[in-house]
């Protein structure tokens, strides 16, 4: 998975009134967890723009100055109701040898058969849940749609690789596809057309 470096200063003070004074300054007050003790720092607000306004999923480098340096990943994030502006975010640190569980986005590959026959794709879930060691989590989950034919389903079970667990129930929908209201209409008219009596017999 891609990593983007965050470069921050730890916080010496982390009461309303630094916290206040840190955000008219532009920063973002942060924490990271999971480790021996909670680290509280802070960084430009401009630092975050690439994790977490985009629909990728990233891995992160804290970096506080003095040889110190964090892996982690982003827990939660706290944004202004009106103004969409970043009020606090949390990190969860992560270790080489530890699980760790994280959303990643759905990549749709494929060509699917009751596509080219007039159905219409419908991607159920945009991200899945993953577990697996930081060095194996992937940047998205391939799902592949070529064998779906009009009216099939891709679960979940269909998906995911050998180096990461996905984490969600086996009846989970990925994708599928629908059948237009052109080619049910096509059927219907067909059905009609098979039914109705040929011209020249009696009834």
């Amino acid at each position: 998975m891609k990593s983007i470096t965050i470069k921050g200063s730890e916080r010496e003070s982390v009461g309303k009134v630094s916290t206040k004074a840190l955000r008219n300054a532009g920063a973002v007050p942060c924490v990271l967890y999971g480790g021996n003790q909670a680290v509280h720092f802070s960084a430009e607000a401009a630092a975050f723009k690439n994790l977490v306004y985009t629909p990728n999923a990233h891995t992160v480098v804290i970096e506080l100055g003095k040889g110190k340096s964090f892996n982690a990943i982003l827990q939660d994030i706290q944004v202004h109701p009106v103004s969409d502006k970043i009020l606090h975010i949390d990190f969860f640190q992560l270790f080489d040898d530890k699980e760790i569980t994280m959303e990643v986005p759905v990549k749709i590959v494929g060509t699917s058969k009751g596509v080219l026959a007039g159905g219409v794709l419908r991607l159920n879930t945009r991200k899945l849940k993953v577990k697996a060691l930081p060095k194996d989590l992937p940047d998205f989950v391939e799902a592949d749609i070529t064998p779906l034919e009009m009216g099939n389903k891709l679960y979940v079970t269909k998906v995911g690789a050998p180096e990461y667990k996905v984490m969600h129930p086996e009846n989970t929908v990925v994708a599928q596809v629908r059948i237009s209201r052109a080619a049910m209409k096509a059927a219907q008219e067909a059905a009609k057309a098979a039914k109705a009596p040929a011209k020249g017999k009696k009834k």
